[in-house]
């Protein structure tokens, strides 16, 4: 092939691992195809000759109704999903007007996923082994996942007084000093009691005067095991963290001790002996850095979201246990039961409360009274341990959500016998439930027959699925994102309602049709699966997608912590890579896809 062709697949990735020799080998593999408009390339479920990559011109995807998944344009590359699994395409790809195609075959892809570990992880979209030792929490943690990002720092012409009255007012243990707004030495606790209390110098003086210039510093991508190396080896305790000689952050000892301390047992361990609800708002504080320090250890997102619902469950437990110290053994059994993201065990770093409270059928209206209070204690203590009150009033404290279990039954069956949008939204939620504290029978019995009479209700099955459409995955044409384009979220796309929410959403509906008493998201999917209600190729396909969804917002909220941010669930696709972008689009198409097969009323393609 031509040397300009060479250039052109030395700027896409993940060509461009390659060293030059490499490529230019490669090279010699591509066939070049030239593509009149309108052309089908190849249709879906035919058996693909190989990788192709767009030279120019543009090339529409289509799903097997016909749906448009995606539009492609230079340097994109296609036919890679069905090769990765059986031979044959997944999708339909057609000219939208005069391309020109290089075409990898089959045989020569194989050869190089197999070689080449870049490749193999590009095509597989990143997919990781679940299996897979975890690695050390701390010793493989990044220095920016453990470091304070912007840390208090004082001019090296600070007086040492003020400097000292800095550090009690911030409570910090140093301060990186600055000259011309670089990094010129650090001051400490020790300095200032060895050398201006026990050595006597005056302490009017500046501070640049008992600092220690040119400390040893570390750049944001070093290891856990860098900073116990240099603080053993030099026989410090604080470390600047400068990247691009600019100070970023600093890394105490303190750091790595809350790092090695903040483990979801030790939260639920303090939870559990907490004497009030101050006590648990204080552990409950900690989740955020929790959340930072499981995502940077390389924790799978199901792992991370189960360990952090698992606080969540304490802390309500807990806040019962203190409601019936307070108000006496409940006149009746009953069930507090949690839906939404806590139902489901997927509960981040940003969640409010969604719950209900189940009442044995031997429950008097004078019992009514007790369970209202217990309800506003409970609820009231979730609020100030940052589980915020619902924005649609779907807690216990509401009386709709506060009956017993006939009364409950009743629900069911009028959602399930209604066509309304309201009775849509409400089976959504409610079928998430899970119980958290007291009699769990309560909520066993209930499900069992709710399942058994929506599945048997087709009409009730078509308007979940049609309710599970109503989010979609956020993609834009040509290759983009659709992000907002105004207001307070401009240019980000929303990973809850328009990442994880639709595939959450196609999960219920598989799960109704299975008649799965799972509430989890991949257990759902999972067992869609092996009830063959899509197929092992559809649905790991979506099950990888999702992973994938997920994952991405846990990261982006882990960034967020780091940076002292607010967490929620907006990104600028622009914060990450190429790499990840263009595997993350694929995932949205991934998911597209599987909704219009679950629109349209059939199985999912293997």
């Amino acid at each position: 092939m031509p040397e300009d062709t060479q250039t052109f697949l030395a700027g896409i990735h993940p060509y461009d691992t390659l060293p030059a020799e490499e490529r230019a080998q490669l090279c010699g593999m591509f066939r070049r195809l030239d593509v009149p408009a309108g052309k089908v390339i190849f249709r879906f479920g035919e058996r693909l000759d190989g990788l192709y990559v767009v030279r120019a011109g543009h090339v529409r995807i289509e799903g097997e109704q016909g749906e448009v998944l995606s539009h492609l344009m230079a340097r994109n590359s296609f036919g890679e999903r069905g090769l990765m699994r059986d031979g044959f395409a997944a999708s339909t790809a057609i000219a939208e007007e005069d391309c020109t195609l290089f075409l990898l075959p089959a045989g020569r892809f194989v050869a190089l996923i197999e070689a080449h570990e870049a490749f193999r992880r590009f095509f597989s979209r990143g997919k990781g082994d679940a299996s897979a030792p975890r690695r050390p929490a701390l010793t493989d943690m990044r220095v920016a996942e453990l470091m304070a990002a912007g840390p208090t720092t004082c001019d090296a012409d600070t007086p040492i007084r003020d400097a000292a009255a800095l550090m009690r007012e911030r409570r910090v243990s140093s301060l990186p000093v600055l000259e011309k707004g670089e990094l010129a030495g650090i001051v400490t606790i020790r300095d200032m009691s060895n050398k201006v209390v026990a050595g006597g110098i005056d302490p009017s003086g500046p501070v640049a005067g008992i600092m220690t210039r040119n400390p040893l510093v570390l750049a944001p991508s070093a290891i856990g095991s860098d900073v116990l190396h240099a603080m053993m080896e030099h026989r410090i305790g604080h470390i600047p963290v400068v990247e691009a000689g600019k100070l970023v952050g600093i890394v105490t000892q303190t750091n790595l001790t809350r790092a090695q301390a903040e483990s979801s047992a030790h939260l639920v361990r303090d939870l559990a002996q907490a004497q009030d609800v101050a006590g648990l708002a204080a552990v409950t504080a900690k989740i955020p850095a929790l959340l930072r320090q499981l995502v940077g250890a390389g924790n799978r997102h199901d792992v991370v979201t189960r360990l952090i619902t698992d606080i969540a469950d304490t802390v309500t437990r807990r806040l019962l246990a203190m409601a019936e110290a307070e108000l006496g053994p409940a006149p009746v059994p009953y069930l507090w039961a949690a839906c939404g993201s806590q139902g489901r065990q997927e509960q981040t770093g940003v969640s409010d409360q969604d719950n209900c409270l189940i009442l044995d059928d031997a429950a008097s209206e004078a019992d009514m009274a007790y369970f209202t209070r217990l309800a506003r204690i409970v609820s009231d203590g979730l609020n100030a341990c940052g589980y915020v009150y619902c924005p649609g009033d779907m807690m216990a404290t509401n009386p709709r959500w506060c009956q017993p279990l006939a009364t409950w039954r009743r629900y069911f069956a009028g959602w399930i016998a209604k066509a309304d949008p309201e009775s849509q939204m409400l089976s959504s939620v409610m079928f998430d439930l899970r119980g958290i504290g007291g009699q769990g029978a309560l909520l066993t019995r209930l499900q069992e027959e709710t399942l058994g009479a929506a599945a048997q209700n087709t009409i009730f099955v078509a308007q979940m699925v049609a309710n599970s459409l109503k989010h979609t995955p956020p993609l834009g044409l040509l290759r983009g994102f659709a992000t907002f384009r105004s207001g307070e979220h401009k240019d980000t796309i929303d990973l809850k309602h328009n990442g994880v929410v639709p595939v959450t959403d196609l999960g219920r509906v598989y799960a109704l049709q299975a008649r799965l008493a799972a509430v989890n998201t991949r257990a759902r999917l999972q067992g869609a699966m092996a009830a063959g209600i899509v197929s092992p190729g559809g649905g790991q396909d979506l099950l990888d997608a999702y992973d994938l969804i997920a994952q991405t917002r846990l990261e982006h909220q882990a960034r967020q912590v780091a940076a002292g941010e607010a967490v929620d669930n907006f990104m600028a696709p622009a914060r990450v890579s190429d790499f990840e972008r263009s595997h993350l689009r694929d995932a949205f198409v991934v998911v597209r896809r599987m909704q219009s097969a679950a629109g349209s009323g059939r199985g999912v393609p293997g």
